[in-house]
């Protein structure tokens, strides 16, 4: 009699362990056709008691003050050399967006931000992303309730820029460290450090003069090309909030 019931014991465990693995498996299979939305609207509430507060801390202040002034020299030069250019972008104040960044992953190769605002909200993949600083990145997937923003540092980033100094554009590449490397295809190409850099004037992806960053060393050692390193104005380790901007064509 022990033994029979022992037996059925142990039918009913093996039964019982197949349907979670089973259970497992049709989690995992629907994540993984979902794309992972599910998993991030679910992080979106769990997530909600932790969201940042308004405080930022003084760097962020200090990159506001650069953004600023960098914004008021852009802005003046802008007026004389954009005036007769067409189809460029332009801003949309109004229907900006607000966002609080509910997670990040500023270091190693994946270097992104995941914000609480999606897709009910008008975030649209493509669409830039700023914060206390200048450009932190672009948009590139969106759930119902948050975006994914791929930053600058990303080796999945690669934007038009502008130095502002010489009037010259370059190709800024993240490298997946906190400083991506702004590539010129000139040898000859005049940059100094301390430049200032911006959004491209005549960038088809990003609005124009949106602050980035400085110029932080340059290296002239390859023989087609001059690149340098580029100390970004928005830390996107520190930022809790951040603009979505809406553009119009």
């Amino acid at each position: 009699m022990l033994d029979i019931r022992r037996i059925s014991s142990s039918r009913w465990w093996h039964k019982k362990k197949t349907w979670i693995f089973f259970g497992i498996f049709l989690f995992f299979f629907f994540v993984r056709i979902s794309k992972g939305s599910l998993y991030k609207d679910f992080f979106y509430f769990i997530s909600r008691p932790f969201w940042p507060g308004q405080f930022q801390k003084e760097v962020i202040l200090q990159s506001i003050d650069q953004e600023s002034f960098i914004k008021l020299n852009l802005l003046k030069k802008d007026n004389l050399r954009l005036r007769e250019i067409l189809s460029l972008k332009q801003l949309s104040n109004n229907n900006n967006i607000s966002a609080a960044v509910i997670s990040r992953k500023t270091g190693g190769w994946w270097r992104q931000i995941i914000l609480n605002k999606g897709s009910k909200d008008g975030v649209e993949i493509g669409s830039t992303v700023t914060g206390p600083g200048g450009l932190l990145g672009r948009v590139s997937n969106t759930s119902y309730f948050t975006s994914s923003v791929t930053l600058l540092t990303s080796p999945e980033s690669k934007l038009g820029v502008w130095v502002d100094r010489s009037q010259i554009n370059g190709l800024l590449v993240g490298s997946g460290d906190d400083n991506p490397s702004l590539i010129l295809y000139s040898k000859d190409a005049d940059i100094k450090v301390g430049d200032f850099v911006s959004s491209s004037p005549a960038s088809t992806l990003l609005p124009p003069n949106i602050p980035i960053g400085i110029v932080q060393s340059i290296d002239e050692t390859l023989q087609s090309k001059k690149t340098a390193k580029i100390s970004l104005l928005a830390k996107p380790h520190l930022i809790d909030w951040v603009q979505i901007l809406k553009v119009n064509i």
